[in-house]
């Protein structure tokens, strides 16, 4: 799935990498844990949190992960946008909580990181 199509269905505003979101997602990723998120997420995922600093970015690209979606309307410091436009990292913001940001990329194909390993 297009970050273009996941901006769309969670009517989400683009934080940052506007010129980023015809990059290809495979899956998501939601967790406010970081530890859990390095031990199970894939790369090509999109992360799905509400932890809002800059330990998240930096564990979306030690992971390859093109985007980060913020839920609840998080607000975002300057030093959390600025590291992810120096990563090249897509961050977008949601009004959506994370229950109903799952069920929604879910219901229109996006599967989860890690689905089907067994």
């Amino acid at each position: 799935m297009k970050l273009n199509e996941i901006k769309e269905i969670l009517a989400a505003e683009v934080v940052c990498g506007d010129e980023l979101l015809d990059r290809e997602v495979t899956s998501a990723f939601a967790c406010d844990m970081m530890s859990d998120v390095l031990a199970f997420a894939k790369a090509d995922s999109v992360l799905l949190t509400g932890l809002v600093n800059p330990q998240t970015i930096r564990t979306a690209l030690m992971l390859d992960m093109h985007a980060v979606v913020f839920v609840r309307s998080k607000r975002l410091t300057e030093e959390v946008v600025a590291l992810a436009k120096e990563s090249g990292i897509v961050v977008l913001s949601t009004d959506c909580r994370m229950f109903d940001t799952c069920g929604k990329l879910y219901a229109k194909g996006l599967k989860g990181s890690g689905e089907g390993d067994g």
